[in-house]
């Protein structure tokens, strides 16, 4: 029998001498799951992985995304980023969505002749309910992601990894965003400026320098991406959750003294690095800045014309670049006029899908957090003195046996 420091394995619980194991193989099958703040549903990336860090290398086995019902969706709005929920509710949807996740990613390894046993790893992001950074230094940042990780190891059978972000509250960061982990590791390109932006709920991204110095790295969140957007369209368009091929905002006209007073707000005024949420960028709050007689569509335009506003003032402002190659993923790189409006405000920036890169743009997030678990595995080293930019470089996820 192989020996664990000198242990032998006969004295292990045997869930924790697979997860030795798994961390032994020259390669890891790992499930990356993702709920982003647009609810759209669950995202599943089944990777295989072989190295860490700078070596690592990601194989997409297979990537699907399933719809949640609304009755679903429903009960996730009524705690998200609200000040006053009910809190029973709170409670036993950390168990339901760790539940219904379950019952998904069975049923899809089923459909992609994957036996559960075939993956080694599950890594979940949860679903996040509320998302607070302190700008007053009283307090310490906070972010709350549900979606319990012992019902999702105990039902698929699967050791999981899950609550990736409070390791790196812990360790002095925002908890987010986390996206640069992953671009690094995977992205990177010697004698490239490169930025990863991804457009989900909320807008961030990842700049990459050429010289590939990892002290050097810059990521921030931007402000909204798709959630001012989407929440519109739910209500005012009931029978559409988004705004298919910007065909509403198209519709319409942006409204300038609109848009001057959305860019006016403090969120634009705080210092990079930050991090934001919809517990900032929702309807109510922006709301009180539009004209009385503003119409759905023009509303929903200039909404538009904002988040790419946002997000290119921001790039142009914190990287100090006046061009680079821009690879765009999540929701709002499906949005022509949201692209168009970026290419016409960074002309000398080239945009694209970040599908170029070789893994499918709607996967990227799920990716992440699958690399994230390949790290916890697989990283030697202790991360208390290392910095991606601005951002701590720990281990994170907190590990979940099926029994």
């Amino acid at each position: 029998m192989a020996k664990l420091e000198g242990l032998s394995t006969k004295l292990l619980n045997p869930q924790i001498e697979k997860l030795y194991r798994i961390a032994q193989q020259p390669s890891r099958v790992i499930l990356g799951l993702m709920s982003g703040t647009s609810l759209d549903g669950l995202d599943m990336a089944l990777c295989r992985f072989t190295g860490q860090g700078t070596a690592t290398k990601c194989e997409l086995l297979h990537f699907d995304s399933v719809s949640f019902d609304e009755s679903f969706k429903t009960s996730i709005r009524a705690v998200f980023a609200q000040e006053n929920i009910h809190f029973p509710s709170l409670s036993t949807l950390h168990a339901q969505i760790a539940r219904t996740h379950a019952a998904i990613i069975l049923k899809t390894l089923q459909a992609w002749g994957i036996k559960p046993d075939e993956v080694d790893i599950i890594a979940s992001h949860g679903q996040t309910v509320m998302h607070r950074p302190d700008r007053s230094g009283k307090l310490p940042h906070s972010t709350l992601q549900i979606g319990d990780g012992d019902h999702l190891a105990h039902l698929t059978g699967i050791i999981t990894l899950s609550d990736f972000r409070q390791k790196h509250i812990a360790a002095g960061g925002e908890g987010a965003p986390l996206a640069m982990f992953g671009d690094y590791f995977l992205f990177t390109q010697a004698g490239e400026e490169r930025i990863l932006l991804n457009i989900g709920g909320i807008g961030n991204f990842t700049y990459l320098p050429a010289n590939q110095d990892p002290k050097a790295i810059l990521v921030t969140d931007t402000g909204p991406g798709n959630t001012l957007m989407d929440a519109w369209v739910r209500t005012h368009y009931p029978e559409k959750s988004f705004d298919e091929d910007a065909q509403i905002a198209r519709s319409g006209k942006v409204n300038t003294d609109f848009l001057t007073a959305l860019l006016g707000l403090p969120f634009f005024k705080e210092s990079f690095p930050k991090s934001t949420g919809p517990e900032y960028f929702n309807l109510e709050r922006i709301k009180e800045l539009a004209p009385s007689n503003i119409i759905p569509a023009d509303f929903l335009a200039t909404l538009t014309r904002f988040t790419a506003e946002s997000i290119a003032l921001a790039i142009q402002h914190y990287t100090g670049l006046h061009q680079a190659h821009i690879y765009v993923s999540g929701g709002g790189a499906r949005n022509p006029l949201m692209m168009e409006h970026l290419k016409n405000l960074m002309p000398g920036f080239t945009i694209q899908d970040s599908a170029v890169l070789g893994i499918e743009s709607a996967a990227k997030e799920a990716v992440l957090f699958a690399l994230l678990a390949n790290e916890t595995l697989m990283d030697p080293t202790p991360g208390a003195a290392r910095r991606l930019g601005d951002s701590p470089w720990m281990t994170m996820g907190k590990i979940s046996l099926p029994n």
